[in-house]
């Protein structure tokens, strides 16, 4: 049996081998993925059956963030490794998946991806022009609607429904920046003096009696449950 002591000299031994033969295999795997510049152009088939550029593609590595976007005559590069995936995307047209070949002995590679439209049927929508606001008014008011509709739209605009509304639902853009203006503005009111507190404040003292009287904290439990 081995000692105790000669056990804790050969340790630190053991543990040096056991990640030199770690960082030996982490080297070879790392050697064999090779970086690429990957670049290219990317096309398509027009109305003529001629071939040119698809600008604005989405040029990605699959599974990661990485990418690019080609340029206006469909020109693009990026830095990838010969075990990625490329995907090519763009609103119109189909996906086309390209695996970067693992042979290369080049640190360049071009490739030029054509990319085929994709036909997507939308439902059928009716432009109806109208002279003025005034007019459409009046023909949106006119609209003949079955029963079924108007129960529905009753309760989708019911005051209840607003009221639970007001509540879950997340604040807008256009609310949310208005919100943030206010605060920068209530920022640079008090730039280099202390912000006064409105426990000392006799409006707000005010508003607080008032909105206790008139049951407004009562309301909210209310909503709440």
């Amino acid at each position: 049996m081995i000692k105790l002591k000669t056990y804790q000299k050969l340790l630190p031994l053991l543990l040096i081998f056991m990640f030199n033969q770690w960082g030996k295999a982490q080297s070879s795997e790392a050697d064999s993925v090779k970086f690429i510049q990957f670049s290219g152009k990317v096309v398509t088939e027009d109305e003529y059956g001629q071939i040119v550029p698809l600008p604005y593609t989405n040029v990605a590595i699959k599974g990661t963030s990485r990418g690019t976007v080609s340029e206006f005559d469909g020109f693009f590069s990026f830095v990838a490794t010969s075990a990625d995936t490329i995907v090519f995307s763009r609103i119109g047209y189909e996906n086309v998946y390209y695996s970067v070949p693992d042979s290369l002995n080049s640190s360049l590679y071009y490739w030029i991806q054509i990319m085929s439209q994709d036909n997507i049927l939308l439902p059928e929508a009716v432009i109806r022009p109208y002279p003025s606001r005034e007019h459409f008014k009046i023909e949106f008011l006119a609209l003949d609607i079955t029963d079924e509709l108007e129960q529905q739209y009753s309760e989708y605009l019911a005051a209840e429904v607003l009221e639970e509304l007001r509540y879950v639902l997340p604040a807008d853009g256009r609310e949310t920046y208005g919100l943030y203006r206010k605060q920068e503005v209530e920022k640079f009111r008090y730039v280099g003096q202390a912000k006064p507190q409105n426990i000392f404040n006799p409006l707000a003292w005010r508003d607080f009696i008032q909105a206790w009287k008139r049951g407004d904290f009562k309301n909210k439990k209310k909503n709440k449950k």
